[in-house]
C-alpha cells in the first residue's frame, strides 16, 4: 500500500505562509514582561562611580578644653605654677608664664617680643619644644603641672594649631610635657 502525498492548493499554501509569519503586536496587546536589563546596567553604572568616588576619611581627636573665665571662687595657688600660654603668631610663638613674658630665644628671664622665631618660613616647632621643656625644668615645682593655655591669631592656619600642640604635649623621647591644652582667646 503506498500512500500518495496530497498537494496543497495555492490557497492553502498562501494561508499557510501568512499563518506562520511573525507578526507585530499592537501596542495594547504586548507581553506584561518587563525588561529590566537596561535598568540594571545603570545602576551598575551609577554603582561604579559611587565606589570609585568615595574617599575613606580617618580622623583623630586630641582633648581639649574651652577657655574659661576666672570665677570669684577662685583662689591663688598656694606653691608657684608655671601657668604657661603659648601664643601662636605669623612671625612665630610667643610664650608667656607666671614671671611674664619669655625672653627672646628662650633665654632666662624676661623679655618682650617672641620667645621662638620662625626659622624662614617655618614655624620652629623643634625649638618650641625645647624651650617648653627648658621652662618645665627650671623649677621642681613645676614637674607636675601638665596644662597649658594655647592661644592663635585668626590668620593661623589649622595645621599650624595642631602641630603646636604635638610640640607642647610631648617630649622628643615621649615623655609628657603638658598633655592638656586649653584654648585661650587671643586679645
Amino acid at each position: 500500500m503506498t500512500e500518495v502525498a496530497e498537494r496543497l492548493s495555492a490557497a492553502q499554501r498562501s494561508k499557510i505562509r501568512k499563518l506562520s509569519e511573525p507578526k507585530e503586536l499592537a501596542p495594547d496587546e504586548e507581553g506584561g514582561e518587563l525588561n529590566i536589563v537596561p535598568f540594571l546596567d545603570i545602576i551598575m553604572n551609577v554603582l561604579m562611580f559611587v565606589l570609585a568616588g568615595v574617599t575613606a576619611t580617618f580622623t583623630a581627636t586630641i582633648d581639649t578644653f574651652p577657655p574659661r573665665a576666672g570665677g570669684a571662687g577662685a583662689r591663688a595657688p598656694t606653691t608657684p605654677t608655671l601657668s604657661l600660654t603659648v601664643l601662636i603668631v605669623p612671625d612665630g610663638f610667643s610664650l608667656k608664664a607666671s614671671g611674664g613674658n619669655v625672653a627672646p630665644g628662650c633665654n632666662s628671664g624676661t623679655g618682650d617680643g617672641l620667645a621662638v622665631v620662625k626659622v624662614g618660613s617655618n614655624y620652629d616647632y623643634e625649638g618650641l619644644r625645647s624651650c617648653v621643656t627648658r621652662l618645665k625644668l627650671a623649677n621642681e615645682a613645676f614637674k607636675d603641672e601638665s596644662s597649658v593655655t594655647l592661644s592663635a591669631n585668626p590668620n593661623i592656619p589649622y595645621q599650624v594649631l595642631i602641630s603646636t600642640m604635638d610640640a607642647i604635649r610631648k617630649t622628643e623621647n615621649g615623655d609628657e610635657l603638658f598633655p592638656d591644652v586649653n584654648f585661650g582667646l587671643a586679645r
